[in-house]
């Protein structure tokens, strides 16, 4: 007979986890959450997603692996446009690998976390060149691979080679979360969270479909069991759920307040020479938007001193004192740990300006697929110089 996913998960935990799961004395009885129920209403609702393999058919681990880093941080909606057009300029590992670093950043440019776009380089080289070109299947072997995680490596070993394993992602805590009311707040929850989510594969041993559960967890997250409202009447484990039995599953996860981190300040100039070219440069190779496209500018600093702003102004040799111009208002944009604005500065150039050490002029044409990020965008947008640029990089929410 097999073990019922909950109480087996429960039965692994240890003395100091127990606590956090104690049941109140009023608290009804559900049944525990089969994944037979969870995995016939995924074959009957499942998401159709341009890197999902059909049924009966098997997962592509090339497609499988971009999607999961395209959609760390990420959502759905928004990365499958990036996701069908870097797979039509790099379809497999091997032209992803030999693939200049440039090139993959400005296919990646405006999907943020520009470190994925770096990792998922270094990633596809190291496989072509340890791995034979194929992905490993086991949780370890992917782990030790470029930017993937504990989370990315259980989701690929799933999902493209139905492996043991549950990622957790946000939508799966979620879950996890409302059928056993876990109490404690998110993030120091996260290690409960997963062991009571690896317990719900011992129900599907006899099966192996693991890569269905894994994504079944997913759509049920992310269709049914959401944030705000959740479909708890058509959710297939909705009888096992402790927090829809006591009527509150909208009070889970619960979440530790988050800090907001301080705000920066800058300034950022856009030098556009008479025939359409912008003095760009490129960010150093690590840290924050590394590597990528930008305008000249200062440092981000909550300190930063505006009247101090031209003394990082671009200059030109051979040519007279540019007539730099403080544009009104400020470009502002948040990063996960910060908000920051940017002063803006204008000014124009011969058509024959020549660039200053480490920067270059970009042509108007070669903006939309440039490696430039959301925030320069944002810029160049604010100070007017977008307009021969397709709507597609050109319109910025």
């Amino acid at each position: 007979m097999k073990k019922r996913a909950s109480a087996t998960a429960v039965a692994k935990l240890s003395r100091t986890e127990i606590p956090r799961l104690r049941r109140e004395a009023n608290d009804p009885p559900v049944a525990n959450p089969r994944a037979g129920d969870l995995l016939a209403w995924y074959d009957r609702h499942r998401r159709v997603l341009p890197w999902r393999a059909l049924p009966g058919e098997h997962a592509d681990p090339y497609r499988v692996w971009l999607s999961e880093i395209m959609l760390q941080q990420t959502t759905v909606a928004t990365v499958v446009p990036y996701y069908e057009r870097f797979l039509a300029r790099f379809p497999n590992v091997q032209s992803l690998a030999v693939a200049p670093l440039a090139d993959v950043l400005a296919a990646w440019a405006g999907l943020g976390y520009y470190s994925r776009a770096r990792n998922l380089h270094a990633c596809a080289k190291m496989i072509v060149e340890e791995h034979g070109g194929q992905l490993p299947r086991s949780e370890a072997e992917l782990a030790r691979l470029p930017g993937i995680g504990p989370y990315t490596a259980a989701a690929i070993a799933a999902i493209a080679f139905d492996e043991k394993a549950v990622p957790v992602d946000g939508n799966v805590e979620r879950v996890v979360a409302r059928l056993h009311r876990v109490k404690e707040a998110l993030p120091a929850a996260k290690p409960l969270l997963r062991k009571l989510a690896q317990g719900l594969a011992e129900d599907v041993s006899g099966n192996a479909r693991f890569g269905d559960l894994a994504q079944a967890l997913m759509d049920l997250g992310a269709t049914l069991c959401r944030p705000g409202q959740p479909l708890c009447m058509l959710c297939p484990w909705r009888n096992a759920c402790r927090a829809f039995a006591r009527g509150d599953p909208e009070s889970f996860p619960r979440k530790s307040a988050k800090r907001e981190g301080k705000l920066r300040r800058g300034a950022a100039f856009v030098l556009v020479r008479q025939d359409g070219a912008i003095l760009v440069r490129s960010r150093a190779e690590t840290g924050l938007l590394g590597g990528m496209t930008e305008v000249p500018g200062s440092e981000w600093a909550a300190d930063f001193d505006e009247e101090f702003a031209m003394s990082h102004a671009p200059s030109l040799a051979g040519e007279p004192r540019l007539d730099w111009r403080r544009l009104d208002g400020e470009v502002r944009h948040v990063f996960t740990h910060f908000p920051l604005e940017l002063a803006v500065f204008v000014a124009s150039a011969s058509h024959k300006a020549r660039a200053p050490r480490g920067c270059r002029f970009l042509p108007s044409t070669e903006i939309a697929s440039a490696a430039l990020p959301t925030l320069m965008m944002k810029v160049l947008a604010f100070a007017g110089a977008l307009a021969h640029v397709p709507r597609s990089r050109a319109s910025l929410s």
